[in-house]
């Protein structure tokens, strides 16, 4: 393809409307096979901006995958066998303060977990390990996503906590104005588990977060309509972001996610199983070898 694949380090995870990246040259599909099974799609190899970029449609082209039937463990373990060590996150989320309108970005910086069937470790078939999860975001990653925003001109909000509920069904009225008591600021089904996995394979992971409209605590109602034209504005400036951010990406890394795991495995190196070292090398090899 003309480029080094060393710098091909960035990956883009699309959600809701976000199927493809506009700009994007040199393409090339790509199908990994992963020890945890297929991922959502292929990867969509190129350049942006002369910057090497993978992506991956999180729900799979045409939107056919639930979140909680999402394989994140392949997903994330794809792009980081494909030499990604920034991942940026795009996700359609719903408002849960008024001064996030429909339309804004946000970057949070912090997750509250509220699924109940994902799988969301690395670890375990006899090797234990617990990675710090204290600040979940990449801090160094999310204030380039936020400089990015505010050099395009999105209406862009720095901070914040997203909830992720299990889904495929939205938040009733009571849990909606429950969560607002618990200072949640938006609310979404799929990135907190892709957090934890991109933390546990050393991988820089920030979050987009595009508000498509209120969530059902709110008393005025939204239309699908008026939702859809949230979302394709959203999307366009997502992309726009995405382009102005990966030309703010260092070469080299400096923060502590590289090396997450260091002196987290808590098993004796001679007690993992052999077939879990070889499932596990490319994520853990460097720490039991």
């Amino acid at each position: 393809m003309g480029f080094n694949m060393n710098k091909r380090r960035i990956g883009v995870i699309g959600g809701s409307g976000l199927y493809e990246m506009e700009g994007l040259k040199d393409v090339e599909r790509v199908k990994v096979d992963t020890p945890f099974g297929e991922p959502s799609d292929e990867y969509i190899i190129g350049r942006l901006r002369d910057r090497g970029l993978i992506f991956l449609p999180r729900h799979g082209r045409g939107h056919r995958i639930l979140p909680s039937e999402l394989n994140f463990r392949a997903n994330i373990y794809g792009l980081k066998s494909l030499g990604v060590e920034w991942i940026i996150s795009v996700s359609a989320v719903g408002s849960m303060r008024k001064e996030i309108v429909p339309g804004d970005m946000v970057v949070p910086d912090q997750f509250f977990d509220r699924t109940r069937q994902r799988k969301s470790t690395f670890f375990g078939e006899g090797v234990v390990g617990h990675v710090p999860l204290a600040d979940p975001i990449c801090q160094e990653l999310s204030k380039i996503l936020f400089k990015a925003g505010k050099n395009v001109g999105a209406s862009i909000h720095k901070g914040g906590t997203y909830l992720c509920i299990e889904g495929p069904q939205f938040s009733t009225r009571a849990e909606s104005n429950i969560y607002r008591q618990w200072g949640v600021d938006v609310i979404g089904m799929t990135n907190v588990t892709e957090a934890k996995l991109a933390r546990e394979a050393e991988i820089c992971y920030a979050t987009l977060a595009l508000a498509t409209d209120y969530d059902c605590w709110y008393e005025e109602s939204v239309s699908v309509e008026a939702i859809l034209k949230i979302i394709e504005k959203n999307v366009t400036m997502a992309q726009r972001i995405i382009g102005e951010a990966v030309l703010m990406i260092p070469m080299e890394r400096r923060c502590q996610c590289a090396e997450a795991l260091k002196n987290v495995i808590l098993t004796a190196k001679d007690l993992i199983p052999e077939e879990t070292k070889r499932r596990l090398d490319l994520i853990i090899g460097k720490y039991i070898n």
